[in-house]
């Protein structure tokens, strides 16, 4: 991989030849113009990528699970055909290709290196939309979202529907700096996107979550920076205060919740009861269980695809899911990437510190997937958020919605954002 500092006659001749195919990296203000923000370019070295694969042929595998199904984890056979594409058909350079087809951008911001992908619509008037991945993800459960997002007309939108996509990684993830020091949290990544954004001359933007990228968005939200305009999350914190203290106690669901809030609530049982543990181990030894992340390809692969019930499995290739672990492999970012959830106290996405709703007074748009590990119901999004202003339930899709379901999710925002952008 390389960065390097453009002059400000370099910058505007790359300007103008990325007009030539649409794909504009952005009008740059004055301060954005000098070496703050330079071009990037992935380029793994050859023989890192024969490491990789060295160490995957070399894997040394666990006997076999004792029960028939999934309860311990996801079973031997089905990560050992998964690791042998891995090691002997799966090709980086095609992932390589397709981040280093659209513009990408290095510069730093509190301290870090941000990476982040910048693609402008060819329509007059788009809206400047920052979207931010969660974990186990990156910015590659994004990239089928430009087409639809940036050329609605090619995805059954209109050219009024368009977006300019900011798609950064957040600090510790992917080809983002690492986090040398405490502090790290959601409330400190909005602060480094609103910084990007005003960077980049926008005046004003809508923001984008889901998983990890809700808990930001809704940050972004709460300190209310100039120029957003609103949100929208896929994730929401929606979890009343008494239905969490029954859910921290052990307690069965409380009989005055209706039909959906009563679905909601087994949800939220079966999540902690069989996922939690995620959340539990790197929110409190995110080294601890690095060391076996960062040793082991196969040990990677294992955590990364258990993750979400089978999600993986049942909506996307081994290709798609191969790209983001390899990703994570080659930046060496389990273990940055982990200590997000030592920084929220352990707590899931769910329940982190920095959702705090009652604080938003921005407009808040949120979309329910019907296989996302929790669906939250209308009535409580409508008690967490005061500003409300579109809510769905989408009929396909699940926890990386937008990997998952690119042109369903991104028709949801531009519903979602239609009535803010400006001179509606």
């Amino acid at each position: 991989m390389s960065a390097r500092s453009l002059t400000r006659r370099e910058i505007l001749v790359a300007t103008a030849a990325a007009g030539a195919v649409g794909l504009l990296p952005g009008t740059l203000n004055a301060a954005a113009t000098s070496s703050s923000i330079r071009p990037f370019t992935v380029n793994i070295p050859l023989e890192e990528i024969d490491e990789l694969r060295r160490r995957i042929m070399a894997t040394r595998w666990p006997d076999q699970e004792t029960v028939a199904d999934r309860s311990q984890g996801v079973q031997l056979a089905r990560l050992q055909e998964i690791v042998r594409y891995w090691g002997t058909k799966y090709d980086w350079r095609k992932a390589e290709a397709r981040l280093n087809a659209l513009p990408q951008f290095m510069t730093e911001i509190d301290g870090i290196d941000i990476h982040f992908l910048h693609i402008r619509s060819k329509h007059t008037n788009a809206l400047p939309l920052i979207m931010t991945h969660g974990w186990p993800g990156s910015v590659f459960e994004l990239l089928q979202t430009v087409g639809p997002l940036t050329d609605p007309t090619q995805h059954g939108g209109r050219p009024e529907d368009a977006f300019d996509l900011v798609l950064p990684s957040m600090p510790g993830y992917g080809f983002s700096g690492k986090p040398r020091g405490v502090g790290w949290n959601p409330d400190r990544i909005a602060s480094a996107w609103a910084e990007l954004m005003q960077r980049l001359g926008y005046d004003h933007y809508v923001a984008q979550g889901g998983d990890w990228g809700a808990p930001v968005s809704s940050a972004m939200a709460r300190q209310a920076p100039t120029g957003l305009l609103g949100i929208h999350i896929n994730l929401p914190a929606t979890i009343p205060a008494d239905v969490a203290a029954v859910l921290a106690a052990g307690g069965p669901a409380p009989a005055s919740l209706t039909e959906k809030e009563a679905v909601a609530f087994g949800s939220l049982e079966t999540f902690y009861k069989n996922y939690r543990a995620y959340a539990a181990m790197m929110g409190t030894r995110p080294q601890a269980i690095g060391y076996a992340l960062t040793d082991s390809p196969a040990g990677l692969a294992g955590w990364m695809y258990d993750y979400n019930n089978g999600e993986p499995e049942r909506l996307l290739s081994k290709d798609e899911m191969l790209d983001d672990v390899t990703l994570y492999w080659l930046t060496n970012s389990a273990t940055s990437a982990a200590r997000l959830y030592w920084e929220t106290m352990g707590q899931s996405v769910l329940l982190a510190p920095a959702q705090k709703t009652s604080d938003i007074s921005l407009p808040v748009a949120i979309s329910v997937f019907p296989e996302e590990v929790y669906r939250a119901p209308e009535t409580w999004a409508r008690r967490a958020y005061r500003n409300l202003i579109y809510f769905n339930e989408a009929n396909k899709g699940g926890h990386f919605a937008a990997w998952e379901e690119p042109e369903l999710f991104s028709a949801e925002l531009r519903a979602a954002f239609r009535s803010l952008r400006p001179g509606h």
